[in-house]
């Protein structure tokens, strides 16, 4: 896979001074068009051989281009506030919006190779952190983001060549770190895992380029005019519409049965059973949250449900049982100017809570598969991908230890009337009822079948449903909080298990 890049490329001085000034002027315009269009991301992956230019090219680039509008990014170590996330929070936070460009270095791809040349894991969490690398791929290319992945290459011979020169030369010398020299010590072992990550991950929406880093200016102008050709044909390409893309359809079901059909929804507490209840599963969901086994975890609420269900009241006193330091409420309405040009699931990954927290989603990432759905605000292929996206969305959380509870609050439609008319009648609860609420009342039947299928595709093992019966609300609540603590303590039984099994 790398012969091509380790034979003698080079281009003389003259060549490369005779091009360079044409290939950068059309850079600039390509990348202020990419500006002016905001139509999609740029996202370039630099990995490869240390002492292959990787920097130098980079600078370049800034160079060549305009740097306000090109984010560099570093990934290093990881940070205290990284460890205690998902993995790939440290990369969605700093993804670039649309019309704009992002450099990685320390990316995914360096991650997941140091990791496996160093023994820091084995074959199989390789083959994982690859299917990871490449259904993130898929899903920012589905979403717009043109992606370029880079691997700069030298031989072994020419890697010892370069580093001695570097090593020899006062002025420079000090470019050479010690990731430099230990590489030199583990090439073969980091071309041979090297190849195995480009062969599984190069594919037509994201492929490899191998660059020849031996000579400057020959990697250099291929760089560029790498970066050029793509920019320009995704410029010209002309703007899908909705309407245009094509999609497998959903069928209703047959015989007009519901999944909210099954709901008890004349299920209630009286005052005082329901003031004992929620009192105990509140003390309970402290204590809980207070264990020193929640270092270990974080934990995600997600409320949805019709409108005037009671998500608000169930949300407070779930928070009640809390110090408000250990909970942060993300209210999800109409995304921002600033959510539209990042993919849909950025605004929910950055809110992801650190170990030892607790996040509550008030309407969430599933906005995509019921109000974009019913109101035509993306396409169907977008909201039917969308099943799988937050599956994985959610396994990669869950993996890292997020406890993901997911609730729709569920009413009939003459309780939700009775309520839209008590809010118009009392003055501290006007805000809450919108000529949205009333127009989305006439839709009650298409949301019922979104949420039918919602719930049908993305109710797995990892983080099921929990569908809450809410015609009255205190029932709604204690069984919201009793839900959050058996999530919790099954969580606890899971992970002490699994330290037992790892002493053993």
């Amino acid at each position: 896979m790398f012969e091509s890049a380790e034979i003698d490329h080079a281009i003389d001085k003259d060549t490369y001074d005779a091009e360079v000034p044409a290939l950068r002027e059309a850079l600039l315009e390509a990348q202020f068009e990419l500006q002016q269009q905001k139509r999609f991301p740029v996202i370039i992956l630099i990995n490869g051989i240390e002492g292959a230019g990787k920097g130098e090219t980079v600078k370049l680039l800034n160079e060549w281009m305009d740097p306000r509008l090109i984010e560099v990014r570093t990934f290093d170590q990881q940070t205290d506030e990284e460890l205690a996330r998902p993995p790939a929070w440290r990369y969605w936070r700093m993804l670039p919006a649309k019309g704009r460009m992002g450099i990685f270095f320390g990316n995914w791809y360096s991650q997941m190779l140091q990791a496996r040349v160093h023994g820091e894991f084995k074959d199989p969490r390789l083959d994982q952190a690859i299917n990871a690398a490449e259904r993130l791929e898929k899903m920012l290319c589905d979403e717009g983001a043109l992606i370029f992945k880079f691997w700069f290459h030298l031989s072994k011979k020419q890697m010892k060549a370069r580093l001695k020169a570097l090593a020899d030369d006062p002025l420079h010398s000090w470019r050479i770190s010690p990731l430099d020299w230990q590489q030199s010590q583990t090439y073969d072992k980091f071309v041979k895992y090297g190849e195995r990550v480009l062969r599984r991950t190069s594919r037509d929406y994201a492929p490899w380029h191998v660059i020849a880093g031996m000579d400057a200016h020959y990697r250099s102008l291929v760089v560029g005019k790498i970066l050029l050709e793509g920019l320009q044909n995704a410029l010209k390409r002309p703007k899908i519409h909705p309407e245009k893309v094509s999609a497998a359809p959903v069928f209703p079901s047959v015989d007009q049965v519901n999944l909210l059909d099954s709901l008890d929804l004349s299920l209630r507490l009286d005052k005082d059973d329901y003031e004992e209840q929620l009192i105990t599963e509140q003390a309970r969901f402290s204590g809980l949250m207070r264990d020193k086994r929640m270092r270990r975890h974080a934990l995600v609420a997600v409320f949805e449900g019709n409108d005037a269900a009671g998500k608000g009241g169930a949300i407070r006193r779930v928070a009640a049982a809390l110090d408000p330091r250990q909970y942060n409420i993300v209210p999800i309405a109409a995304p921002s100017e600033e959510e539209r040009a990042q993919p849909y699931l950025w605004r929910f990954w950055r809110h992801l809570p650190a170990r030892g927290k607790f996040t509550v989603f008030d309407r969430s990432w599933y906005g995509r598969v019921l109000v974009e759905r019913i109101e035509g605000f993306c396409s169907p292929a977008d909201w039917l991908r969308a099943y799988s996206e937050i599956n994985d969305f959610e396994e990669q959380v869950s993996d890292a230890g997020v406890i993901v509870v997911k609730f729709w609050l569920s009413i009939d439609k003459q309780t939700q009337l009775e309520r839209f008319q008590a809010r118009e009648e009392i003055p501290f609860k006007r805000f809450k009822i919108t000529e949205d609420d009333w127009r989305n009342r006439d839709k009650w039947d298409d949301y019922r079948a979104a949420v039918g299928d919602m719930v049908d595709r993305t109710s797995t093992e990892i983080s099921p449903w929990t569908l809450v019966e809410a015609n009255d609300k205190r029932w709604a609540r204690v069984k919201v909080l009793r839900t959050i603590n058996r999530a919790l303590e099954e969580a606890f039984e899971k992970s002490d298990k699994h330290q037992r099994k790892g002493k053993n």
